[in-house]
């Protein structure tokens, strides 16, 4: 299979580009596309075996149910079994944008489409070239992230293709992604409501909506957890880890800064290529090492933007080891923070 790419522009695509791609979809194939938080790779929801194809292009496991995505709240309805009135409140604050509802579903999906559960996860993304692919589709598409399972997600095209060229029938191109990390995952069938993956809608303004939410065990955890306190089936698999293994340094930020001096030292002299994943304030501070910075640690949305990039850009460098700082676990860096520590594999080395 050759992959066709579609260049398109992000806020007025071509619609005749648009709608090359969806036929893709509509014939059972996959196509993936832009979103404001990672590139998509989409097929139709309600076909099961397209959606089973898409397991097969990522080698994903089928106990991890990708995410519908919709452009019009009324499919909700023929989606879920019932929309809750918190439903209706967060649909109308935060919809289209990063935020994943979980309902009861209903018989309309397909059980390989929620991988056998009695829940779906429904979102509306907030992207013209998304929209425009599910409207002309006209089907819900289910869309995981576009990339091989386990690897860091795609912002770009080029990450897409870096993985999927000859996978899948084609790409949508309309550039980097805004966002950077996935969208937040919460849970509306569990009373308080509950965060299964933090993402693009931050926990504090959810709970500024909401008033009662709580974390799910998962999101800050610090080793993998048993398989019974594991909500969701997909939070139990290794997500977003480059080829190279990576240390995650946690503490005050000078602690931090030594800490990860002293493993670098430690990793050389082991005759390792090492890759460092600092912060503006605090790039100049390593040598020896293949330095990339995330941003300023006072704008954690443009370090939740660049981590996937980063990530990528260090296996392209070839580098053995990536030694990455911890970031303020607030606003959108507990997402990164969330993301970091399932790269590692929970290897966290709490600096003192």
């Amino acid at each position: 299979m050759k992959t066709l790419v579609l260049k398109v522009d992000s806020e007025e695509p071509d619609i005749e580009k648009v709608r090359l791609a969806a036929d893709f979809i509509k014939k059972g194939g996959l196509v993936a596309f832009p979103t404001e938080t990672v590139y998509g790779l989409g097929a139709n929801a309600l076909d099961a075996e397209a959606v089973l194809a898409l397991f097969e292009a990522k080698k994903r496991p089928l106990d991890n149910p990708p995410i519908v995505h919709i452009c019009d709240v009324k499919d909700v309805c023929r989606l879920a079994e019932k929309v809750p009135p918190q439903a209706e409140v967060l649909m109308e604050r935060f919809w289209p944008g990063p935020l994943t509802l979980i309902f009861k579903r209903s018989d309309v999906v397909p059980d390989v489409t929620v991988a056998g559960l009695d829940t779906v996860a429904v979102r509306m993304p907030k992207h013209n070239v998304a929209l425009a692919l599910i409207r002309e589709s006209g089907c819900p598409i289910a869309a995981p992230s576009a990339n091989l399972a386990g690897k860091p997600s795609p912002t770009s095209a080029e990450h897409v293709l870096d993985d999927l060229s000859g996978r899948i029938d084609a790409v949508l191109d309309a550039g980097p992604t805004v966002v950077g990390v996935e969208s937040t995952v919460l849970d509306l069938t569990v009373d308080p409501p509950q965060v299964l993956r933090p993402g693009g809608t931050p926990f504090e303004v959810l709970r500024q909506v909401l008033g009662r939410v709580e974390l799910n065990p998962a999101v800050t955890a610090e080793k993998a957890l048993r398989m019974e306190q594991v909500r969701s089936p997909g939070l139990r698999h290794k997500h977003y880890a480059p080829d190279a293994e990576v240390a995650v340094v946690e503490g005050e930020v000078d602690a931090v800064v030594a800490k990860v001096n002293d493993l670098v030292k430690l990793y050389r002299e082991d005759g390792r290529k090492v890759g460092v994943l600092a912060t503006d304030e605090t790039a100049a501070r390593y040598s020896g090492c293949v330095v990339k910075s995330l941003g300023s640690r006072g704008d954690l949305a443009v370090v939740a933007r660049n981590l996937f990039r980063l990530l990528r850009e260090f296996d392209l460098e070839g580098v053995d080891v990536i030694v990455a700082e911890g970031v303020p676990a607030e606003g959108l860096g507990l997402a990164v923070m969330n993301r970091l520590r399932k790269a590692s594999g929970y290897h966290i080395v709490k600096a003192r």
